[in-house]
């Protein structure tokens, strides 16, 4: 059936907390705008909040629902005539809404001849919560008088300049040697990206002051030292990466002082001194749940520049996409990259039914890894496993056990979605993967996620039984099957710790780390890799996700730790509690101070900080369908964290920190409303 325009169907959602002895109430209304009537459809919506498949449903039925994307029938022979609205309430939900960005972003009616029309969606509105929604990059201003006379983020370890010169109107970078040519190259190539327009690198001739580049032993890796001299600058470091963070410092001042003169100054005279405070200072992309084509990865890798950050941790796949190409598995991408009405993966997170999506291919991976490279980033590549692998299974059915019956469920609500660590064929097929993705990453470290098994993945797989019989013993292996077609965990990641998946999971993850470490390859999971603890932790690292506490016994077990606890550094946390905010709230929220101020091994022993590898946030993009929810979450936050990875403890300060954060840049440029 046919509907015009394609505005004649309007869906509103309303979100109603559970009170006294009502239940919450997620109700949804769909309105017919058209002048004909509509009948024998499905109302299909999707976003990040999720329908109970248990719930109760009061107005129609939920006929079919994948993690976050559930289809809503209404009563038989019902017919939606012109003008009247359709009313479907939702009793239970896998966790409450809290934020505007939770409720369905997305939906579409569908009908059995498999036509849709899509449905204008207007954001979820929270009973007694009528503030306008937020989106968009708060900008702190730049005061008139601020605590520093010029502006660099992160701050550095020693600042001592005096003196005023008229503010150059660019650099002209004088570089000798392969190492100055490089960084000055690098240079050129980032404010060239992030300023197009500034002109920051010019000869002397069109204004530009003179900035030597020193190549010099005396300095650590990523360390440099920048003097002034009345009409000239001079940049000393050992490395390109040193020389490139000196140049960004010096383009920081230079940014500072042309488009605020009334608060920053360009120095006459003096120096400043500066090394990095942690070596791993990272940020998470995830590209699964919302796809960032090439253009907007190059550019985040240039803003992760401008923060001195220095790590960039590509999550490529997980259950809701499959995002890089493989000569091997070609399925993997012509399935697992596109999502779609009636495709083996359904629209999910905003997508709507037109078929969406994307993938990297090879020659796009080697112009991203090869950016970083130049700005002095290391890619660090994930591929999500055993668990966050439906888009994977989806795309090479045959790597499940074919006597599998039952059902188990992950957190998110995606059914059956490990690989089968029991099975040969999941170890060829993963090896030949692998094997393709080293080649595209130069620095040999592979991060395989292990995280969020589900506590009864494999309970239905007679293989799975059978080779946690011979790992555990039959009774491990009796009690795990009798957890098939229970449903274990609805608001928080499976405890899976001394269970039968966990023995399972242990002994896939021996097997994929032996594998890596016969290319060369460090192996990174997330923290649940330490389950049984068989994985080589000097030929490993771990991503804390759940707790400094947790963090800090993993690094007590000897194990390298990147800090990254998602009450803080999860970069998709909503800023604050407030309905109007977007974002998620799972872990808790988390605004700019409160992460600049985090201190990430409070409390962690000297031995423990043995093993501290750095800081990591992550951006997990479930709500980020809309790119100014996105500038919202991540910015500033981004450079607060780069301030804890790059800026001794001592030496911040969140006021000078926020007169200083205006200045930096953000990656679609949508900012707040004033």
């Amino acid at each position: 059936m046919t509907i015009q325009p394609k505005s004649a169907l309007r869906l509103q959602t309303h979100w109603t907390p559970a009170i006294e002895d009502e239940s919450l109430a997620y109700s949804l209304t769909l309105t017919n705008l058209s002048a004909r009537p509509v009948s024998g459809f499905k109302l299909c919506v999707n976003g990040p909040g999720r329908i109970d498949p248990e719930a109760m449903v009061e107005g129609g039925s939920l006929t079919a629902r994948l993690s976050n994307h559930s289809e809503l029938s209404p009563p038989d022979g019902f017919v939606l005539e012109p003008g009247a609205s359709w009313t479907v309430t939702a009793r239970g939900l896998s966790y409450p809404l809290r934020h505007w960005t939770d409720g369905a972003n997305t939906a579409y009616v569908a009908f059995a001849d498999g036509t849709t029309v899509p449905v204008s969606v207007a954001p979820t509105q929270a009973k007694g919560d009528n503030a306008p929604l937020k989106r968009g990059a708060e900008i702190y201003p730049v005061p008139h008088v601020a605590p520093v006379p010029v502006a660099i983020v992160p701050w550095p370890n020693s600042v001592s300049v005096s003196g005023r010169v008229a503010v150059p109107q660019g650099l002209a970078i004088e570089a000798k040697g392969d190492e100055a040519k490089a960084a000055a190259a690098a240079f050129a190539e980032l404010v060239e990206g992030l300023f197009p327009v500034e002109g920051i690198v010019r000869p002397e001739s069109e204004g530009g002051i003179p900035v030597s580049l020193v190549v010099a032993d005396d300095f650590a890796s990523e360390a440099y030292a920048i003097r002034f001299a009345g009409d000239r600058v001079m940049i000393s470091a050992a490395t390109r990466s040193g020389l490139l963070y000196g140049l960004i410092t010096l383009g920081q001042i230079l940014r500072g002082a042309r488009h605020h003169p009334e608060t920053f100054l360009f120095p006459l005279e003096g120096e400043i001194r500066d090394e990095p405070s942690l070596g791993w200072r990272g940020t998470h992309l995830d590209v699964a749940r919302q796809f960032y084509g090439t253009a907007e990865v190059s550019r985040f890798l240039k803003i992760m520049a401008w923060n001195k950050l220095n790590r960039f941790h590509w999550h490529l796949s997980d259950d809701e996409a499959w995002r890089i190409e493989i000569d091997a598995y070609p399925e993997l991408t012509r399935i697992g990259a596109w999502r779609g009405h009636g495709l083996p993966l359904p629209p999910l997170l905003g997508s709507g039914p037109e078929r969406t999506g994307g993938y990297y291919s090879k020659a796009s991976v080697r112009e991203i890894v090869a950016l970083a490279g130049r700005l002095g980033i290391e890619v660090i590549p994930e591929i999500d496993v055993p668990g966050h692998c439906y888009a994977m299974l989806q795309a090479i059915p045959e790597l499940r056990d074919p006597a599998e019956h039952g059902v188990y469920y992950s957190v998110q609500g995606f059914p059956n979605n490990c690989l089968n660590p029991a099975r040969e064929e999941t170890y060829q097929v993963l090896e030949t993967i692998l094997d393709e993705v080293i080649e595209l990453f130069p620095y040999k470290r592979i991060h395989v996620g292990a995280d969020e098994v589900p506590i009864g993945a494999w309970s239905g797989s007679p293989k799975a039984l059978a080779k946690l019989g011979e790992l555990a013993g039959a009774d491990v292996a009796a009690v795990h099957a009798k957890r098939v077609n229970i449903i274990t965990n609805r608001h928080n990641a499976d405890e899976i710790d001394g269970s039968g998946a966990a023995v399972l999971q242990a002994e896939f993850l021996r097997r994929v780390q032996a594998f890596l470490a016969s290319r060369g390859c460090i192996t990174g999971g997330w923290e649940e890799a330490a389950h049984g603890d068989v994985i080589e932790k000097e030929k490993s690292f771990l991503n804390g996700w759940r707790s400094v506490e947790v963090s800090a016994a993993l690094a007590g077990r000897g194990y390298d730790i990147v800090v990254c606890p998602g009450q803080v550094y999860y970069l998709d946390m909503a800023n604050s509690p407030a309905w109007s905010e977007p974002g998620a709230a799972w872990a808790g929220w988390s605004e700019p101070e409160s992460l600049y101020d985090f201190d990430p091994v409070e409390g962690w022993t000297d031995e423990q900080k043995r093993h501290f590898l750095g800081v990591q946030c992550c951006i997990w993009s479930e709500p980020m369908t809309d790119r100014g929810v996105f500038d919202r979450l991540v910015f500033p936050r981004i450079s607060a964290l780069a301030e804890t990875g790059w800026t001794r403890p001592e030496r911040k300060s969140w006021e000078r920190f926020k007169a200083l954060a205006g200045l930096m840049p953000i990656l679609y440029g949508i900012t707040a409303a004033a």
